[in-house]
């Protein structure tokens, strides 16, 4: 996917923000990735917005500035990317069970810091960081960052899965943690297909 159009059509189902900005990648569960949409910083700030992690007059800014200082738009983008393979690491190795290695973690405690060197704490049914004044190219990256630390704080991390059929991460929120598939619609109904002709075959066959 090479175009912004492209970020609206993938399909949100990590369940959590951290999750999904890893899930801009797809492929199959092991190997390589086949396809990426962040592509740029454009495609970077599109998926803020679509995520909801920007508002719109956040988006605009941050396009200005981007067109003022391509140098700098760059920069984020290839920090971008460093972080999602950061996280990439520290989750699957999560979800089998495993331990991250310690730079890594590193690495994501100090993005962390840096995330909160630029928000504030506001207050709404509860305080919460927000980072509405921070103009910075870095901007998409805060709550991505924030959200992943979140996630292995204080969430449950039993609850981090990979799907069966592609590369995507979810969090399973089934009351028995029994969900196999980043969707239904797509992988889920894919292994349905698959078993049914394979079902087919056999009784053929037989």
């Amino acid at each position: 996917m090479e175009t912004l159009a492209g970020v609206t059509r993938m399909r949100l189902v990590g369940g959590n923000l951290a999750l999904d900005f890893l899930n801009t990648r797809s492929g199959p569960p092991v190997g390589p990735s086949d396809d990426d949409v962040l592509t740029g910083y454009p495609e970077l700030v599109a998926w803020g917005v679509y995520t909801g992690a920007l508002s719109e007059p956040e988006v605009k800014a941050l396009r200005r500035r981007s067109r003022d200082d391509p140098g700098g738009a760059q920069v984020a983008v290839t920090r971008a990317l460093r972080i999602r393979d950061d996280l990439d690491e520290v989750f699957r190795a999560v979800a089998a069970d495993r331990s991250p290695s310690t730079a890594v973690l590193a690495r994501l405690r100090d993005d962390e810091a840096d995330a909160l060197g630029h928000a504030r704490l506001d207050r709404g049914r509860a305080f919460s960081w927000t980072w509405r004044d921070d103009q910075t190219l870095a901007r998409p990256l805060r709550p991505v960052v924030h959200a992943a630390v979140q996630l292995l704080t204080i969430g449950a991390l039993d609850r981090i899965k990979g799907c069966g059929g592609c590369r995507f991460l979810f969090l399973d929120e089934s009351k028995n943690r029994s969900r196999r598939w980043c969707s239904m619609d797509d992988c889920g109904t894919s292994e349905k297909i698959r078993r049914y002709v394979a079902a087919r075959r056999t009784r053929a066959s037989g």
